[in-house]
């Protein structure tokens, strides 16, 4: 599994730091308010783990299934949810964890998904920003970033390919030659 990597990207040390910058900054903002952390499914779990540690408020959480990506490595373009969440929103301020932010639809779409429901607020919150892989028309910003990554497949804390390496305590690039045809 390790042989499988290129480089790595983000240590765990350097992992902990980001979930506990943000954290702190998400209990800065949100104090005082009905916090419910939306946990995208899979990729996320680790870090929604981590960060809702260090996030130093009262908080609930729920859970989404949402993805574009199938078993590839290029986002079909179209978003599927198949798990939705348990909580009528309208009384929370809602904050989407994500894993990566790279074409941006799902998160797009979850959040328009979201924000049709009255909830007080959404705001989206991602371990890693890839900007290079924007897809054409994603205007959503994010409000909480971990760190920006290269134009490169990423794995590991949570991210996957083809449901492997989402157990690397680390974040780094796949050998192309793992996935190439």
């Amino acid at each position: 599994m390790h042989n499988d990597v290129k480089e790595v990207l983000f240590s765990a040390e350097e992992l902990k730091e980001m979930v506990e910058r943000l954290g702190a900054q998400i209990t800065k903002d949100y104090e005082g308010k009905n916090l419910l952390l939306v946990c995208v499914l899979k990729g996320s779990v680790c870090f929604m783990a981590d960060l809702m540690r260090a996030i130093k408020l009262d908080c609930k959480i729920d859970f989404m299934d949402a993805k574009s990506y199938g078993n590839s490595t290029v986002t079909t373009g179209v978003v599927s949810i198949s798990r939705d969440l348990n909580y009528d929103i309208s009384d929370y301020d809602i904050i989407i964890i994500e894993d990566i932010f790279d074409s941006g639809r799902t998160l797009e779409k979850l959040t328009h998904v979201l924000s049709a429901r009255g909830p007080k607020s959404v705001a989206c919150c991602s371990l890693l920003d890839k900007p290079e892989r924007r897809a054409p028309g994603v205007t959503l910003k994010l409000e909480y970033t971990g760190a920006q990554v290269p134009d490169a497949f990423v794995v590991g804390y949570g991210l996957d390919y083809d449901e492997k390496y989402r157990n690397l305590p680390y974040v780094g690039i796949l050998k192309p030659e793992v996935y190439s045809d």
